[in-house]
């Protein structure tokens, strides 16, 4: 069913960079785990009372759940007492030793802990630090507390979301927290980029507000230039139709997006109404989008006649995007998925391996790839001050006994 873990993988993207990940949840850790299939070193930093908060989130498998299982492969876990003296003064030393450092923290939390850019970079000019938040270091709203479905709400996603009639509704996943892992991630691999040219890190800033608003793409400019407001569509196309699902004879949803000219053309051929693209209601775009619920009446009655692999076999032969509307076990068995690799197997310390996603990004010089599980918390903390900051057995011993980590 998926892909075994790769453990002879090419030489990769990132190699040599250095991560210390401080973050939880989703976005800060999803964007450390992209860095790490990259091939960077990446150290989850986890309070020493239980780890991270999405250790406890979700479903549980054999003692760790899938919510921390599905953003923290390719890691080392070392844990920290952040509020001790001695744990924060031990921060400081690793981010001296970091290329990124990863933090969602509320803003001036790091700043508290003594780890302030302008304090970091003064002993590692070539910090990157990417600052991930729901709405900023900065500005009125930047103390609020923020998840993902408050950006979906507050930056206008959810007034888009949903049915027309219907309440505002939140996306099925997590956008705002994964598009902020995403852009955080590009953001780094920039600075990192303008760093071979000025031997100088910044500072990187991802919000969840922001992430979220990016994908409003026309709304701002229509509301701002027009005065009109965008409201719920429910599965239609904005500017394009048809473009929604219908239901077939045999009760599946196929999703079909025939709204330019060509592909109308050929979908109502194949419905065996061809007049339809001569008809004053249905010949453009435009008119097709002002009439489009008598448009989406006739494609109903025509896909409850048929079954739906008959729809798709034809639709597809006609060379018009459609698609099945899938269950999560259809992707899992779905050829495609499987041509490609997209579910791998990743080791789990006690239930051998676990299922997940695997990387989005394909490279043919240097391909992501999982070599790491998710660490157990702690698993990694002697290893890595001795790689990191070079310290010997029996100063770990020390370190460990004072209790701060």
């Amino acid at each position: 069913m998926s892909e075994k873990l790769n453990k002879n993988a090419k030489p990769a993207a990132l190699s040599g960079i250095r991560v210390l990940d401080l973050s939880r949840y989703i976005s800060g850790p999803f964007c450390g785990q992209i860095l790490g299939d990259l091939g960077a070193d990446v150290v989850k930093v986890e309070r020493v009372d239980g780890g991270e908060e999405g250790r406890r989130v979700g479903e549980m498998i054999n003692g760790e759940t899938l919510f921390f299982l599905g953003a923290n492969r390719n890691k080392r876990s070392l844990t920290v007492d952040f509020r001790h003296p001695e744990g924060q003064a031990l921060l400081k030393r690793l981010a001296a030793k970091a290329d990124i450092l990863i933090e969602n923290f509320r803003p001036g939390t790091l700043e508290k802990m003594g780890l302030g850019y302008d304090e970091i970079s003064a002993v590692n000019p070539g910090l990157i630090v990417v600052r991930i938040t729901g709405f900023g270091q900065e500005g009125p709203m930047a103390s609020h507390p923020c998840f993902d479905g408050a950006a979906q709400a507050h930056s206008g996603l959810m007034t888009l979301t949903g049915q027309p009639d219907g309440p505002p509704t939140m996306a099925g996943v997590f956008v705002a927290d994964y598009s902020t892992a995403l852009y955080g991630t590009i953001a780094a691999l920039a600075a990192l980029q303008s760093r071979q040219a000025t031997g100088r890190g910044q500072v990187v800033e991802a919000t969840l507000m922001d992430s979220a608003m990016s994908m409003l793409t026309t709304a701002i400019g229509e509301s701002i230039l027009l005065g009109v407001e965008q409201t719920r569509l429910g599965n239609r196309d904005r500017y394009l139709a048809p473009s929604h699902c219908f239901e077939s004879r045999d009760g599946r949803w196929i999703y079909v997006v025939a709204g330019n000219n060509q592909h109308f053309d050929k979908f109502v051929a194949v419905m065996g109404m061809a007049q339809l693209a001569r008809d004053p209601r249905f010949s453009n775009p435009i008119v097709r989008n002002r009439n489009v619920a008598e448009l989406e009446a006739i494609i109903n009655e025509w896909g409850l006649k048929h079954d739906g692999a008959e729809i798709l076999d034809l639709l597809h032969e006609a060379e018009i995007p459609c698609e099945p509307v899938s269950t999560i076990a259809d992707v899992i068995a779905n050829p495609q998925v499987v041509h490609r690799r997209q579910v791998v197997d990743i080791p789990h310390p006690r239930e051998g391996t676990v299922p997940v996603p695997a990387p989005a990004m394909k490279m043919s010089a240097t391909p992501p790839c999982v070599h790491r599980g998710p660490p157990s918390l702690g698993a990694h903390t002697g290893e890595v001050l001795a790689e990191w900051l070079g310290m010997e057995k029996a100063s770990i011993d020390e370190t460990l006994r004072a209790g701060y980590v």
